[in-house]
């Protein structure tokens, strides 16, 4: 664990401004496919202040090598004082050079490993009486993966629950859209969510599927010391077992003249609402 204090002072080196030497030092995008191939041991380029701010201040991240501008190093302050932490000062074009192209960096981008996945019977064990967990099944896209953590992050969730397959790369781009939460909540991955479910039913939590067809409103649920949202994909919804899993179904009420909301808004309300359910007295 990095103490932030410390006073190992990292290496600075100017970048040069047309050298392209570096490009074959360092893996300049993450490699595509499954969530778990994202989580190899390639390193991988986060982008922009808030992503790469978290991710500095994550002991449980390693990471390599900052590439910032001077007024980007600056606005990091001290949470880039990390041991073992390269730092080159560079132009924004050369930062954009490791990224996808059109990423919005923000003058700053940092290689790191890639975060390796928590157990779900360690998670649950540190758990306090009142918990609670987000099961998501085959969310893939990164960017409504990225925005599903800000919004867990922000409503109070204690870890979020992902298959090791049929899920969102831990991407540079995920990153970005949750702004710094990739880094800030435990993420658990499973081989089977099916098994997961009855694993956190025999811990005493009470699962509950987002689905547009239950006849319950979310609102009216009952408050619970330990509930799990299971949230399944944008158009096909969860998958049958996982739906069978669930102790109840609620929807989300909204204009019969929409047929359905992206992913991230749905995760989004859904988690709001259930805040407010905790928050009820029993009964």
């Amino acid at each position: 664990m990095t103490d932030p204090k410390s006073r190992e002072k990292p290496r600075r080196t100017k970048a040069k401004s047309r050298s392209r030497g570096n490009r074959g030092k360092v893996a300049d995008k993450p490699r595509h496919g499954s969530a778990a191939a994202a989580r190899g041991d390639t390193p991988l380029w986060l982008y922009g202040h808030h992503a790469v701010l978290a991710a500095l201040r994550n002991p449980r991240r390693q990471c390599q090598l900052l590439l910032a501008t001077e007024q980007a190093l600056e606005k990091l302050g001290r949470a880039a004082q990390r041991a073992g932490l390269e730092i080159r000062i560079a132009r924004p074009a050369e930062i954009a050079r490791h990224l996808p192209q059109g990423a919005a960096h923000q003058g700053v981008a940092l290689r790191a490993a890639p975060l390796s996945p928590l157990a779900l019977e360690r998670v649950i064990a540190v758990q306090p009486a009142e918990s609670f967990f987000l099961l998501l099944d085959r969310v893939t896209d990164p960017r409504n993966f990225g925005a599903i953590l800000r919004s867990a992050v922000a409503l109070g969730v204690n870890a979020v629950i992902v298959q090791e397959r049929r899920s969102a790369e831990w991407s540079g781009a995920a990153a970005k859209a949750a702004s710094g939460a990739l880094d800030m909540i435990p993420l658990v991955e499973v081989v089977n969510l099916a098994r997961a479910i009855e694993q956190l039913k025999d811990a005493g939590y009470r699962v509950t599927g987002l689905d547009a067809a239950a006849a319950t409103a979310i609102e009216d649920l009952e408050p619970m010391r330990r509930r799990v949202l299971v949230l399944g994909s944008e158009g096909e919804g969860m998958r049958r077992l996982v739906a069978e899993g669930c102790d109840e179904r609620a929807r989300l009420v909204i204009d019969p003249r929409i047929d359905s909301l992206n992913v991230a808004v749905a995760a989004g309300i859904a988690l709001y609402v259930l805040r407010r359910v905790r928050g009820r007295p029993a009964g």
